[in-house]
């Protein structure tokens, strides 16, 4: 995996392989003496490898540990959010917002001393003082500086957070607020000390593996190109086989599922001149709820996305079965526990995930000449930006409707994403639709994808040339499509 973050990630992975193989071999169970024996493995001491001490490397390191088995990495402060922080590691970030730099000339003037309103700037030994317990971070000292020596320091993960859902506690550890976050991720990747991960689901779909139900893997749109230009869907198909998944289906299958009923609910609403957004990211859904309820409520597409589609149809023809999403996306294993949606699939696992869920049983992904492709082309490009509208258009198409006066904006990223929505909010929007994807490129730069977008473009736009050229409602007949629900709340 090609990564800024590449020492985290083998970190994180290297304890979930371990934690993998540990419940595979043993009873199902991880015990006191195991997490301590992989704790002082990787930080065997006397001396750091990575941070001050080993006794915090070994508590950061718990903290993996507990969220490698879907656990709160805290056990002093549990929450239902997937995102979670791991209080140790998170200490190293400067906290105080604004501070002064070598640059600073001890000017006469002390304009930064005038601007400021809060009393928190005063002479030093040799340069101004910012104390960061009167600094309300308003910035008017900075802009207020001649020489431009004090600098504003916006911490990583806050910076990536769409949604303005982090902030600082007394002591400077970062904190979600769960009903401002919308799980998207980018906070993890982020932050230079992996402070910051999200619950991982590894242990128990293992152990539901274990126990000989029927646990089917779902793979992501944004599946092919990820491992490589001769890695199809098959290839993966046979790997999950070989680890004891009953099964793998495509979940393209569901954005062409996706696409055939948001095309309905795109006609009628532009008969009735209502503007509609589409509903397959879950993140972009989720901004849509905490941060723009109205439209929520009144703009947002019914229709379920790909990954519950394709859930709901597979439990339509086998009620006990476990379904299991597998992508790029951290909000998937949000959309796994939203309340706001019936009949969700049971998991939801990153890539970097299921490669260390297989390399515990010694199992590598490689090419096969088998052939497989449930999804017309257009589900499958539904992780690019563009595709989600693309196929809902195809669809109106294959109708014989009229797209050509249609009018799109299609969002990818979080900055996008809320232009979008205020404009529609304030009534300004002109296009008819809104294609959201809280992810720059789409979902193919989800933040947990396992190369870097352009390898996975690269790659991907191969793999695609192998499909056939089936149509979606043609594609679809194939299916039982009566015998379960398109709509979020199961009805």
């Amino acid at each position: 995996m090609i990564t800024n973050d590449k020492g985290i990630v083998e970190l994180k992975h290297y304890i979930l392989r371990e934690v993998c193989r540990e419940v595979w071999e043993g009873d199902g169970e991880i015990s006191h003496d195991m997490r301590e024996k992989l704790a002082y493995a990787i930080s065997p001491g006397p001396k750091p490898q990575y941070r001050c001490c080993i006794y915090k490397e070994r508590e950061i390191i718990r903290g993996r540990i507990r969220l490698a088995m879907g656990q709160d990495p805290d056990v002093n402060h549990p929450t239902k959010n997937v995102v979670a922080v791991i209080p140790a590691a998170c200490d190293d970030c400067p906290i105080q917002e604004y501070m002064v730099t070598d640059v600073c000339r001890f000017c006469l003037g002390k304009a930064c001393l005038n601007a400021c309103k809060f009393g928190a700037i005063q002479p030093g030994s040799t340069r101004m003082h910012i104390d960061p317990d009167k600094c309300r971070s308003c910035g008017m000292c900075a802009k207020s500086c001649p020489f431009e020596a004090i600098v504003h320091l916006e911490r990583p993960c806050r910076k990536a957070c769409p949604a303005d859902a982090i902030h600082y506690d007394e002591n400077g550890l970062c904190v979600i607020d769960d009903e401002k976050c919308i799980h998207c991720g980018h906070c993890i990747h982020n932050c230079p000390f992996g402070a910051i991960g999200s619950k991982i689901y590894a242990v128990d779909v293992i152990r539901a593996i274990r126990s000989g139900k029927r646990v089917i893997a779902m793979c992501a749109p944004a599946t092919e190109g990820q491992f490589g230009k001769e890695i199809g869907m098959a290839s993966i198909r046979a790997a999950l086989k070989k680890a004891g998944f009953y099964d793998m289906v495509e979940v393209g299958l569901g954005g062409d599922m996706t696409a055939a009923y948001e095309a309905k609910e795109w006609i009628e609403a532009k008969k009735e001149g209502r503007k509609m957004t589409t509903s397959c990211c879950p993140a972009f859904i989720s901004m849509l709820r905490h941060h723009f309820p109205e439209q929520y409520k009144n703009n947002k597409s019914d229709t379920v996305s790909p990954m519950v589609a394709v859930s709901r149809y597979l439990k339509s023809q086998d009620p006990d079965c476990v379904t299991v999403f597998i992508g790029p996306c951290i909000a998937k294993k949000g959309e796994t526990v939203n309340e706001f949606i019936a009949d969700r699939p049971d998991y939801a696992l990153t890539y970097g995930e299921i490669v260390a869920l297989l390399a515990s049983r010694d199992i590598e992904i490689v090419p096969t000449e088998e052939d497989y492709q449930e999804a017309s082309i257009f589900g499958k490009r539904f992780a690019g930006t563009g595709g989600v509208a693309a196929a809902v258009l195809e669809v109106m198409e294959e109708m014989g409707e009229d797209v050509s006066d249609i009018r799109l904006m299609t969002c990818a990223g979080g900055n996008e994403c809320k232009k979008a929505l205020t404009l529609l909010k304030a009534g300004r929007l002109k296009e008819d639709f809104i294609e959201g994807m809280m992810c720059p490129g789409g979902c193919v730069g989800g933040p947990s994808k396992h190369q870097v977008e352009s390898l996975v473009t690269r790659d991907r736009a191969e793999l695609l040339k192998r499909a056939d050229g089936r149509k979606i409602l043609e594609n679809l007949k194939n299916y039982p499509m009566d015998q379960f629900s398109m709509f979020r709340d199961g009805h």
